[in-house]
């Protein structure tokens, strides 16, 4: 058998990641490949940390990606920040708490778990009480952005609770980065990760992480060693630092970086608040067209990512075959449910390059056409 060069369909991608990739971050894909200790190279990694600074809002000298996706870069928080007997409250409202309480117990931390219900943000008071129990936790950590459920949790008071009780606070901004507010140095954020494939809409496989100056010193106070090589921070602190001379750590994917580059430029260009205001604006208009057709919302007023569309299909809809149809019919994916809600809900991005009121539009009318079609 003679296997042929790959040729991807052109999808319209409005799932919960990875969203639509522009044709000017898809040529930047496409450009010569360099060595990545090349003089050229280096200075396009110092303008990339310049603008993952402008998009995390922080001036966090320790602010870069990660070579590897967005669970990399939770790992990377998480190894580097827990040792052995560290007490860490984590939040789990949705499917990525739940990771951040398997890192913490494979790290030889001890998780104190405050949970929602799948859909609802992080209840502040249960998480200062869980404090004022638990007065030797070190650590708070929380999704701001629950892409399982389209929950929004509010990070800025979160963070306040954690450091009035002198501990550090970990934040998951996969899906929020870019998308809607997020302020590192305002909040107080000591530990952030996200991933380049939501609302940055630059191909998965990279992740931005800042850490504050109170997270790197509590890394450089470890007893411990890291237990990842590849993730230990005090290592690759060295690759990203600043100016010409870096001390090699590993092989930098080189052409990912000229995307998240471009990418980068162009949040750049429409400017952060812009960014956050057309995701919201969008959402209203897809929001408004869902609810006619008979989606219902999960979760809050006022507790939903305006990027991530979470609802419950109409009665007698069968949710698997309407997504089969979508990609198959229409080119266009959304996604399904996951954990408790799989099969109750599908999930409908709205993210960086895809919200745009032609996706929103396409989406309506490709819906209303496949409903009839996946009743059961």
């Amino acid at each position: 058998m003679s296997i042929q060069s790959f040729n991807p369909p052109v999808r319209t991608l409005m799932g919960p990641g990875p969203s639509d990739v522009h044709p000017r971050v898809l040529s930047a894909l496409s450009r010569p490949t360099i060595g990545h200790l090349d003089p050229k190279f280096v200075g396009m990694m110092d303008e990339v940390k310049s603008m993952l600074q402008y998009a995390f809002q922080t001036n966090n000298e320790l602010t870069m990606p990660v070579s590897a996706p967005g669970s990399a870069g939770m790992e990377t928080c998480f190894v580097n920040l827990v040792e052995p007997g560290d007490k860490v409250i984590v939040c789990i409202n949705g499917v990525f708490g739940g990771r951040m309480k398997e890192n913490i117990e494979r790290y030889g931390g001890i998780p104190v778990v405050v949970e929602a219900a799948w859909g609802d943000p992080i209840d502040l008071n249960q998480v200062a009480d869980t404090f004022k129990t638990n007065p030797d936790a070190k650590m708070l950590a929380f999704v701001q952005a629950e892409t399982s459920t389209g929950a929004l949790s509010d990070a800025q008071t979160l963070v306040r609770i954690a450091h009035q009780h002198n501990a550090l606070a970990i934040v998951d901004a996969v899906t929020s980065l870019g998308g809607v507010p997020l302020k590192v140095d305002e909040w107080g954020i000591d530990a952030i990760y996200s991933g380049t494939q939501k609302c940055l809409s630059a191909p998965p496989g990279l992740s931005p992480v800042s850490f504050s100056q109170r997270a790197v010193e509590k890394i450089k106070a470890r007893k411990t060693k890291v237990s990842s090589w590849f993730l230990d921070l005090t290592l690759v602190m060295g690759y990203w630092g600043s100016g010409a001379k870096r001390t090699y750590h590993h092989t930098a994917p080189v052409n990912a970086l000229y995307g998240l580059h471009e990418a980068l430029v162009m949040l750049q260009e429409e400017g952060l608040e812009q960014s956050w205001a057309r995701h919201v604006q969008l959402h209203h208009t897809l929001r408004a067209g869902l609810e006619k057709l008979g989606f219902e919302y999960i979760g809050r007023d006022g507790a939903r990512l305006p990027q991530l569309n979470a609802v419950k299909v109409p009665a007698g809809v069968d949710e698997a075959k309407l997504r089969s149809i979508l990609l198959n019919t229409y080119n266009l994916e959304i996604g399904a449910g996951l954990g408790s809600l799989a099969g109750k809900i599908v999930r409908i991005g709205l993210m960086g390059q895809t919200c745009n009121i032609r996706n929103v539009m396409l989406c309506l009318s490709a819906l209303e056409a496949a409903l009839p079609q996946a009743r059961a």
